[in-house]
């Protein structure tokens, strides 16, 4: 397995989620902001981030199964 090719996704992938993570408690702490727009503004993004997560187990199970390239199958 080439820990190289691994690198790269979990670097990305921490970035996004620390930023909608922040996002999310940005917008919890805001004063003046509605309740809804405040669950929406931290709802959202908390599932965004658990999406960015999955899409890097699945990328990380493709890279150690050896299928790097998708697009040589079609």
């Amino acid at each position: 397995m080439n820990k190289k090719k691994l690198i790269a996704p979990i670097v990305i992938t921490t970035v996004i989620v620390l930023y909608y993570i922040g996002f999310a408690v940005l917008c919890a702490f805001v004063e003046g902001i509605p309740l809804l727009i405040k669950l929406l503004g931290g709802v959202i993004p908390l599932i965004l981030a658990g999406v960015c997560i999955y899409v890097l187990v699945e990328r990380i199970k493709e890279i150690r199964s050896g299928e790097e390239d998708d697009l040589s199958k079609y």
